[in-house]
């Protein structure tokens, strides 16, 4: 358009072009611009509209000028490349453990120094709903159908017959309690029945008959003086293996199967357990001693090690962080009873070597 040879084609004479038939076109006169550069003042009409409104044509929009990125808030100023060492957090909810942990001691003790039945009872509630937990997991992550109702049934069966008949009782209600989860299971299809009924009896065994061993050491005379050293023993070792590998744990002890624990955890575990046992022999235990409690400590720190490790690789296997959300900041029941209940026959088999079962 900015064509100076460029002019107006001509405007034929006539009426339809006349001032009554309409506006009559004529030639524009050419202005120079300041350049000596010719365009015609209708191309000047429509520059001074484009630039009051707007182009008139979608091509011939001028190109924006870039707008001025704001400056970053303080939130958002550039930081530091090398971030501050990240804190040691716990990993749970220290304030809901802890409450839970104080709750629980609290009826377990509760009923272990008033009614030695009602301390029973709470043995087999623990070990139905860990039962439950066990046999739910299995099924949710391996399709393993493990018959609960005869595993229920006779791991209560397991618990009583321990604390009436000891050792032999238990064994008898073991033997049963396999049958029964043999026979219970041939009411379904018959596919995957070795795989059920072989996880039914490792969970009879794992559960109620280990925790059997506890109502075992009930059942003597000074019962609630050995079992709560055999609870007080378990609970100082996994509190000295928390402490002391929290704050000085750097080389793994079993990284493939809890990366979380540390040797430095597990001589704080020996070494808390190993004092707290020559306290509880002394003090708790009738005819104890207190180097009996030395080797007691350093035996229930390696149980509720290899306990604790072997749930792990349990839960690793199943691919879950817990084995339940019943019990707030420390998941469920089998979640606490993992070092229990193989560190129960460890403390009856000492003890009745120290002091016999009486």
């Amino acid at each position: 358009m900015n064509d100076s040879s460029w002019q107006p084609e001509p405007v034929p004479a006539g009426p339809a072009y006349d001032a009554q038939a309409g506006p009559q076109t004529r030639p524009m006169p050419i202005v120079p611009d300041a350049a000596g550069r010719d365009f015609d003042d209708r191309e000047a009409r429509d520059r001074g509209a484009a630039a009051a409104g707007g182009p008139l044509f979608r091509d011939e929009t001028p190109p924006q000028e870039p707008m001025p990125s704001p400056p970053p808030p303080p939130s958002q100023a550039p930081q530091d490349p090398s971030p501050p060492p990240p804190k040691k957090r716990a990993g749970r909810d220290l304030r809901a453990a802890i409450g839970v942990g104080v709750g629980l001691g609290a009826v377990i003790f509760a009923s272990l120094f008033i009614v030695k039945a009602v301390f029973v009872g709470v043995v087999v509630v623990a070990v139905v709903v860990g039962l439950w937990e066990l046999t739910s997991r299995l099924q949710e992550k391996k399709g393993i159908k493990a018959p609960l109702v005869p595993l229920a049934v006779g791991g209560a069966a397991m618990i009583i017959a321990g604390y009436v008949r000891g050792a032999e009782g238990a064994w008898v209600a073991m033997a049963l309690t396999a049958l029964a989860v043999l026979v219970w299971r041939m009411t379904e299809p018959p596919e995957d029945y070795l795989k059920d009924v072989t996880a039914g009896v490792f969970a009879a065994f794992y559960v109620p008959f280990l925790a059997t061993f506890v109502t075992m050491l009930l059942a003597a005379d000074d019962g609630p003086q050995r079992v709560a050293t055999f609870l007080v023993l378990t609970v100082v070792s996994d509190t000295g293996a928390y402490a002391v590998g929290w704050r000085f744990g750097k080389t793994k002890l079993a990284p493939r199967i809890s990366p979380g624990k540390t040797r430095e955890g597990l001589f704080g575990a020996v070494a808390f357990a190993m004092a707290a046992g020559a306290l509880c022999m002394e003090f708790l235990v009738d005819g104890g001693i207190w180097w009996q409690g030395l080797l007691l400590g350093l035996a229930v720190a390696v149980s509720a090690t290899l306990g604790d490790l072997g749930e792990s690789m349990i839960k690793r296997d199943l691919g879950i962080k817990d084995m339940g959300t019943l019990l707030p900041g420390h998941g469920g029941i089998m979640d606490r009873l993992d070092s229990l209940l193989p560190t129960a026959p460890v403390v009856w088999l000492l003890l009745a070597a120290f002091v016999g079962t009486g």
